[in-house]
């Protein structure tokens, strides 16, 4: 009986440490083919399905009862109501409510009235929906008496109208991700889009006019394309024809730096509070939020209305350059103040309305070559394998126009690399060592215990 026991013990302890083995091989080999805990991941957010429901509620209740919808701290849709019966409706939908003064369409009024009024160079305003205020914005170059007389055009709106002065100048952002230069100066490249024949960039209209050349270095050596469409002021988007017709491999990646890229499935809108994210070859990856929409900007070179507004900081060098979030393409940069030690106001084109208005449709990823049609097409961004480089103000990464550029995650480390890795393999390979020990352990002993029985029956024999 004693016997019996210890072989049901030994078969027992033999089928744990087998099933160790296995399972320890499993994670080490899931640790190996995924990648690294520390590796640089894709830009991410999780505000699309929120904006999404956020605009979904204001487009069904009307513009005389929201006044707006942005992304709140917990990452629920936030929608402005002006009355309790309404935000009912919106608590009902699962979303939050916000009661506030004043609609959505006495919001427009109000900027209505600002673009009415006498224009002023170096200032902006946007429709401010978490304070449910009109935020007008003055740079350094607005005189004491410009201010005063747009601050008697506020006062007389009422008082949602907020009056602000900031640091800085508003300007137009030459240059950007990938830089493409031309006689009208250094620019960048936004997304590769297509009308279905011939592939283009889409960056911002303040690069040049209609007719410039751009080159992919400083001797003129390689010609990238021509402008051959745009609008500025008023919009800021215009479209460079590929030199060669086709925007080349890996058309559909964005890229973040050092030799990395985010891969763009389609192309959406924002919501105020997503977080957001901005390549350029100045300042380099940045990322921030959106903080207003339907922005108006009164630049030195004219006025352009309908942007975005973020908190995203950009310098010189960075315009043009692309605006992504979840592989969804927002928008190419358009201008703004400050800088990325201060920090300050960056305003973007968006794209729907630019892709629109020029006749042509992304190149994004899932299509074989540029002139098909994505199906999978709905909301999500688009790609130009001319973009920017790692955060900082180091040079621009490795892709350029119409060139590959890999995705974050694809190459990683090496085997070795990621074996010694204790964080990735680590748990599977001590439960790989401790089922090896228990299977060691149990076979000795057993062994010991049959030497030991014939050492006995031995003894016996010759006794």
């Amino acid at each position: 009986m004693r016997h019996a026991r210890r072989r049901i013990v030994r078969r027992a302890a033999r089928l744990a440490a087998v099933g160790g083995l296995l399972i320890g091989g499993t994670m080490v080999t899931r640790a190996v083919a995924s990648e690294p805990a520390d590796a640089p991941a894709a830009p991410h957010t999780l505000a699309r399905s929120a904006s999404g429901a956020g605009a979904g509620l204001v487009e069904r209740l009307g513009s005389e009862r929201t006044a707006g919808h942005w992304v709140g701290d917990d990452g629920r849709p936030v929608v402005a109501v002006t009355d309790e019966e309404t935000a009912g409706s919106v608590r009902r939908a699962g979303a939050t409510a916000k009661l506030v003064r004043h609609s959505m369409s006495e919001l427009r009024s109000a900027a209505s009235a600002l673009r009415a009024a006498p224009r002023v160079t170096g200032t902006a305003w946007a429709l401010d929906y978490r304070s449910n205020e009109v935020l007008v914005r003055g740079d350094s170059t607005v005189s004491g008496s410009d201010w005063s007389r747009l601050t008697g055009v506020a006062e007389d709106i009422g008082g949602f109208v907020r009056m602000e002065r900031v640091r800085g100048t508003f300007t137009t952002r030459l240059n950007g991700a990938q830089p493409i230069l031309s006689t009208a100066g250094r620019c960048s490249a936004g997304f590769n889009v297509t009308d279905g024949t011939d592939d283009f960039i889409l960056t911002a209209g303040h690069c040049g006019p209609t007719g410039s050349v751009w080159f992919g270095d400083d001797k003129g050596d390689r010609e990238v394309g021509k402008t051959v469409s745009g609008s500025f002021p008023g919009d800021d988007f215009s479209l460079v024809e590929y030199a060669g017709g086709k925007a080349g491999d890996s058309a559909d990646v964005v890229a973040v730096g050092d030799g990395k890229g985010v891969r763009i499935t389609g192309v959406g809108e924002p919501a105020v509070g997503q977080r957001v994210f901005r390549s350029g070859s100045t300042s380099g990856l940045r990322d921030g939020r959106v903080t207003a929409l339907d922005a108006t900007v009164n630049y030195p070179e004219g006025t352009v209305t309908g942007l975005i507004e973020t908190d995203v900081c950009a310098e010189p060098g960075d315009s043009g350059g692309p605006m992504f979030s979840e592989g969804v393409a927002l928008g190419v940069t358009s201008g703004g103040d400050g800088d990325c030690d201060k920090g300050g106001t960056t305003f973007f084109q968006p794209l729907p309305e630019a892709m629109e208005a020029l006749g042509v449709r992304l190149i994004v990823a899932g299509q074989e070559d540029a002139g098909q049609e994505d199906a999978g097409q709905e909301d999500a961004g688009q790609g130009s394998a001319a973009s920017s480089p790692a955060p900082g103000t180091a040079a621009p990464g490795a892709a350029a126009p119409g060139a590959a550029a890999s995705v974050p995650g694809a190459g990683g480390r090496t085997l070795l690399a990621r074996l010694t890795d204790r964080r990735n393999v680590g748990p599977g390979l001590l439960v790989v060592a401790g089922s090896l020990v228990a299977l060691v352990a149990t076979r000795w002993i057993r062994a010991e215990h049959d030497r030991k029985a014939y050492r006995q029956q031995y003894s016996a024999t010759w006794g």
